[in-house]
C-alpha cells in the first residue's frame, strides 16, 4: 500500500518493537511529564512532547503546548526524525525547502524552529520522538543537544523500566501458580503417603503392646524404626515448605534433656557399623529439665548423627553436649557431632547446607538420602536465633556444632501423669473417616483408651449421627467425599449449632492447616501418624471443662474514637495505616533484634510504642518500651528475647482482629 510518508526499511520490526512496550493509548504518566517539562526548561521553548509513532499516527504520550492527543502520520516533522540515527534540528523552517511550505509552519502551530531526537529501543529501533518546538528562529547550543539526548535515553530507561516491571509481575503471578500448585502437590502427596503409613505405624504399636517372644519383638522395632524413618523424610519435605512460607513455629515447653539425647542415641544406635564407636557424652553440669522445643532438637539431632553414622565405616561417631553458659534464666547448651567418616571437601563447605544438595555428587547413589536434611537443620537452629558451624577434611571426618539457648524450668514439679492412661470414664466418640484401615486401627486404637467408638464414612453420615445420638468428642478426617472436614465442621457449628469438641485428625498436613481448622471452629489438631499418647492428650485438653481457654484478643478503640470526634473516615484510614505499617515495622525490630543492631531496635520500638499507645495495647506498649530501654542500655537480655516473642504474636492477633472488624 502506498503511504504519503517515508516508511523505514525495517518498519515491521519497528511496530513490533513500539507494541511491546503497551505504550500507545495509556495513561498520563509523571515521569514523562517531568521529562517534558525539562525539554522545554532547557531548550527555552514554548512546544514540547514526547510522541510515537505507528503505523498511520503521531501519538503523543506527553506534551507541553499541543493540547491534542495524536495526529496523522503523513503531516508530522516526526515522520522524517524517525528515519534518522540523531538529532534532527531545524534552525528555521522558512529556509528549509521540505517544510517551508508546510501547513504548520505557515499556519497551524506556526512551527518555526523544531529540534527531534528519536528514540531509540536497545535494539536500535526508533519508535517515537522526544521533541522542542518553537515559534522563532533558534539555535541549541552542545549542552542543550546533549541534555535532549540524555532526556531521550531516560524516556527509553523509562519505558524498559516499566516493561520489566509488568514482566516481573507476570512472573510473580507464574512463581504464585507455581507455590499453590507446589503446595497442592505436597499436601496431596502427604495425605497420599501418610495415609498408608499412619496404619502401618499404628497397628505396628498395637502389635508391640501384646506379648511377643525375641526374634517377633526385634522384627517388630525394625518395622517401627523403618516406619520413623519413612516419616522422617515426608516430614522433611513438608517443614521445607513450612520454612520457607513462615509458618514453622518453635514451640516453648518443658522436656528432660537427658532422656531425650539417651532417646535419640538409643533411637539412631541400631544403624551403626560393626567397626564404628557410637559414643553418647553428656556434661555433669547439664541440667535435668529446659524448656524449648523438643522434637525440633529430636529432628536436628537425628539428621546430624543420622548422617555421621551414614558416612562412617570405621573409626567412631561421638556426640557431645556441654553447657558453656548459665544466667539466671537460661541455660547455653553446645551441641557437637564428631565423626571420622569420609569428610567433606573444602569446595562443598559452603553449599552442603543447600537444599537438595550433598557434599559428593556421588554421595546420593552411594550412601542415599534426599539432600533436604542438613538444608532443614540449618534453618530450624536458625529459627532458635543460633547457627550451625562445620570442620571437615577429606577422609578424615566431619564435626557439626551449635549453640542453642534454652529457658530455665521454673516450675517445681511437673505432672508426671501419664498421657497413655485414661482417666476421663467412658466417653463416647464419633469418628468421620473414610479410610477402613484407619477406621480399623482408631477404633482399636479408642477401644484400648477404654472409649466407645462409632464411625462415620464420610461428612454427610456423621451429621446423621450427630443429630441421632450424643456424642462427647469427635474425631474428624479432613479430606472424605461427600462432606470434607472442614465442611461437616461448619455445619456443626452453624446450623446444628452445637459445641461438642472437634479434634481434626489428618495426613494432610501443611502450611495454614492447624490455622484453618480452628478458623472453622474445631478444637485440637492431631496430625497422622498418630502417637496414641499425643492423640489421647487431645482428647483429654478438649474434654477439660477446667482447662483455662486461650482468650480472643480484644482491641480498645475508645481513645481512638474519641479522638476521631465522630469522623468514621479519619477513624478507618488511622485503622488502615496500623494494619499497614506495624506488622512492617515488627519485621524490622526482629531483624535488627537478630542483627544486635541496638540503635535500630530502640527507633522502631520507640516508633510502635506510640501506635500501640492509640489501640491502648498496654501490654504490647510495655514489651516495647523493654526493648528500647534496654537497646538504649546497648545490651540484650533473656527478658528482650521474651517480649520481642509476646510482641510479635500479639501483633499478629490483632491484626487478625482488625482485619475482621474493617
Amino acid at each position: 500500500m502506498n503511504k504519503d510518508f517515508p516508511i523505514p526499511d525495517n518498519e515491521l520490526q519497528r511496530l513490533a518493537a513500539l507494541k511491546r512496550y503497551n505504550i500507545l493509548d495509556t495513561l498520563p504518566d509523571n515521569a514523562f511529564d517531568d521529562a517534558t517539562k525539562l525539554v522545554s526548561y532547557i531548550c527555552g521553548v514554548p512546544i514540547a512532547h514526547i510522541s510515537f509513532i505507528d503505523e498511520n499516527r503521531q501519538w503523543f504520550k506527553s506534551e507541553i503546548g499541543i493540547g491534542i492527543s495524536e495526529v496523522p502520520r503523513e503531516i508530522t516533522f516526526c515522520r522524517y526524525t524517525i528515519l534518522d540515527t540523531e538529532m534532527v534540528e531545524i534552525n528555521d523552517t522558512h529556509l528549509n525547502e521540505r517544510f517551508k511550505d508546510d501547513p504548520n509552519v505557515t499556519g497551524g502551530f506556526n512551527v518555526r524552529f523544531y529540534a527531534g531526537v528519536p528514540l531509540t529501543t536497545p535494539d536500535g529501533y526508533n519508535i517515537g520522538t522526544l521533541c522542542a518546538v518553537d515559534h522563532i528562529v533558534k539555535k541549541l547550543d552542545e549542552n542543550q543537544k546533549n541534555a535532549l539526548s540524555i532526556v531521550a535515553k531516560h524516556v527509553i530507561a523509562q519505558l524498559e523500566l516499566s516493561t520489566k516491571n509488568i514482566e516481573l509481575k507476570e512472573q510473580r503471578k507464574i512463581a504464585e501458580k507455581a507455590v499453590l500448585a507446589r503446595d497442592s502437590f505436597l499436601a496431596n502427596m502427604s495425605h497420599e503417603i501418610r495415609t498408608p503409613l499412619n496404619a502401618i505405624i499404628g497397628f505396628t504399636d498395637l502389635l508391640a503392646q501384646t506379648e511377643l517372644d525375641e526374634m517377633q519383638r526385634d522384627y517388630i522395632e525394625s518395622v517401627q524404626i523403618a516406619g520413623e524413618n519413612l516419616l522422617l523424610i515426608v516430614n522433611d519435605i513438608l517443614d521445607l515448605s513450612k520454612i520457607e512460607s513462615g509458618n514453622l513455629a518453635i514451640e516453648s515447653e518443658p522436656f528432660n534433656i537427658k532422656k531425650t539425647l539417651k532417646h535419640v542415641y538409643n533411637l539412631l544406635k541400631v544403624k551403626v557399623q560393626n567397626d564404628v564407636e557410637f559414643d553418647l557424652f553428656l556434661d555433669a553440669d547439664l541440667p535435668d529439665m529446659i524448656i524449648g522445643d523438643q522434637g525440633r532438637l529430636n529432628q536436628i539431632l537425628v539428621n546430624l548423627i543420622g548422617n555421621s553414622l551414614k558416612f562412617t565405616s570405621e573409626g567412631a561417631v561421638t556426640v557431645s553436649v556441654k553447657k558453656t553458659e548459665e544466667t539466671d534464666d537460661t541455660y547455653s547448651l553446645k551441641f557437637s557431632v564428631k565423626d571420622t567418616g569420609i569428610g567433606i571437601p573444602k569446595n562443598k563447605l559452603k553449599t552442603i547446607f543447600e537444599r537438595f544438595t550433598q557434599g559428593e555428587e556421588s554421595t546420593t547413589r552411594t550412601f542415599g538420602g534426599t539432600g533436604l536434611g542438613l538444608s532443614i537443620v540449618k534453618q530450624l537452629i536458625e529459627l532458635q536465633r543460633s547457627e550451625i558451624h562445620v570442620k571437615s577434611e577429606l577422609n578424615r571426618g566431619s564435626e557439626f556444632y551449635f549453640t542453642l539457648t534454652y529457658k530455665k524450668n521454673t516450675t517445681v514439679s511437673l505432672s508426671l501423669k501419664s498421657t497413655s492412661q485414661n482417666d476421663l470414664g467412658k466417653l463416647k466418640i464419633l469418628l468421620c473417616e473414610d479410610n477402613i484401615l484407619n477406621q480399623k486401627l482408631a477404633k482399636s486404637v479408642i477401644n484400648n483408651f477404654g472409649f466407645d467408638l462409632d464411625i462415620a464414612n464420610n461428612g454427610e453420615e456423621g451429621i446423621e449421627l450427630l443429630s441421632k445420638n450424643t456424642y462427647d468428642l469427635v474425631l474428624m478426617d479432613l479430606q472424605m467425599p461427600v462432606k470434607d472436614g472442614y465442611q461437616t465442621t461448619e455445619f456443626i457449628r452453624n446450623e446444628l449449632k452445637s459445641t461438642i469438641p472437634i479434634v481434626a485428625m489428618t495426613a494432610h498436613s501443611l502450611v495454614g492447616e492447624q490455622e484453618r481448622c480452628y478458623k472453622v471452629g474445631m478444637n485440637a489438631y492431631v496430625p497422622k501418624p498418630f502417637k496414641q499418647a499425643v492423640l489421647l492428650k487431645a482428647i483429654k485438653t478438649v474434654m477439660d471443662t477446667d482447662a483455662v481457654l486461650t482468650k480472643k484478643r480484644t482491641v480498645d478503640l475508645s481513645f481512638l474514637e474519641e479522638m476521631a470526634c465522630g469522623d468514621e473516615n479519619f477513624k478507618k484510614d488511622m485503622i488502615e495505616i496500623f494494619l499497614e505499617k506495624i506488622p512492617e515495622q515488627d519485621a524490622e525490630l526482629q531483624e535488627a533484634f537478630k542483627n544486635e543492631d541496638h540503635e535500630t531496635v530502640k527507633k522502631v520500638a520507640h516508633n510502635m510504642k506510640s501506635s500501640l499507645d492509640i489501640f491502648l495495647l498496654e501490654d504490647l506498649s510495655n514489651c516495647a518500651a523493654i526493648l528500647e530501654q534496654e537497646a538504649s542500655a546497648g545490651i540484650f537480655t533473656t527478658e528482650s528475647i521474651d517480649k520481642i516473642e509476646i510482641l510479635h504474636c500479639g501483633i499478629i492477633e490483632v491484626v487478625k482482629v482488625l482485619k475482621e472488624l474493617y
